[in-house]
């Protein structure tokens, strides 16, 4: 979660192939500064915090300009079922990523369930804004490029606050360079069509925004250190999301054992 989670206004339609190779080469830029090695005995890998404290502060002011965080009795912005249509369609959207990665990955099963995601939707679901294939037990393996660069041995790097997007890693902002690069909605389509489905991605980062708004109000505007707790929240589920298992520290956990 983030205070905007806003993927970047770029698409790259057919014969743009110049600019894919530049994301992906940018990609590979980035991940070789990915290489920062957490100060030993710190529990986060955060060399840049000042600078992050700054980008967070700055989402969190838009975050309340735009969706009114942290305003009591604040009203929602779009109906519900809207809401879910417009997340349900840009999910469908990413389907194709996903396929991708999944591939890139080595990973078939996962890439075979999100093509009958893909196909099912799109067609029975009226271009994904029903969502018959999690219905009949087909749910969505969400991936990206930056757990594509985790399966390859990547390092995580440090962690980032990006302005806009939220939290993030040096491997993770790689990935999403590349993620725009391959995407192959973005490549199939031309404009202004590719255009469109950008829009309808943000439009489904502002409704998830909505429909988990009391969790992200309550670690923006409530917590005692909104920095600490989104950093330790983003990490902690990212890192489930990759498989890496770790220590998770339990305050109510009985330390003696009884």
């Amino acid at each position: 979660m983030s205070a905007i989670l806003i993927y970047p206004l770029l698409s790259f339609g057919p014969g743009r192939g110049k600019p894919r190779i530049a994301a992906c080469w940018l990609g590979l830029v980035l991940l070789a500064s990915a290489c920062s090695a957490p100060v030993p005995g710190a529990e986060f890998n955060d060399p840049y915090e000042a600078q992050n404290r700054r980008v967070h502060d700055e989402n969190v002011a838009i975050d309340r300009a735009i969706f009114g965080g942290g305003k009591p009795h604040k009203r929602p912005f779009l109906p519900a079922p809207v809401a879910q249509g417009l997340i349900n369609v840009a999910s469908n959207l990413g389907a194709p990523g996903d396929v991708v990665n999944s591939l890139l990955q080595f990973r078939p099963g996962p890439a075979v369930t999100n093509t009958l995601r893909f196909a099912l939707n799109t067609t029975v679901g009226i271009g994904g804004i029903f969502d018959p294939a999690t219905a009949i037990g087909i749910p969505r393996k969400s991936t990206d490029f930056g757990e594509t660069l985790h399966v390859w041995g990547a390092p995580e790097g440090a962690y980032l606050v990006l302005p806009l997007a939220g939290p993030s890693t040096e491997r993770d902002l790689a990935g999403k360079v590349v993620d725009i690069a391959i995407d192959p909605v973005n490549s199939l389509l031309g404009r202004p069509e590719s255009y469109y489905a950008t829009a309808i991605k943000l439009g489904g980062k502002a409704a998830e925004r909505q429909r988990f708004g009391d969790t992200i109000d309550a670690i923006l505007y409530e917590s005692a250190d909104s920095y600490a707790q989104m950093r330790l929240i983003y990490l902690q589920n990212r890192h489930f999301e990759l498989g890496i298992e770790e220590d998770v520290f339990d305050p109510y956990e009985d330390p003696y054992g009884q």
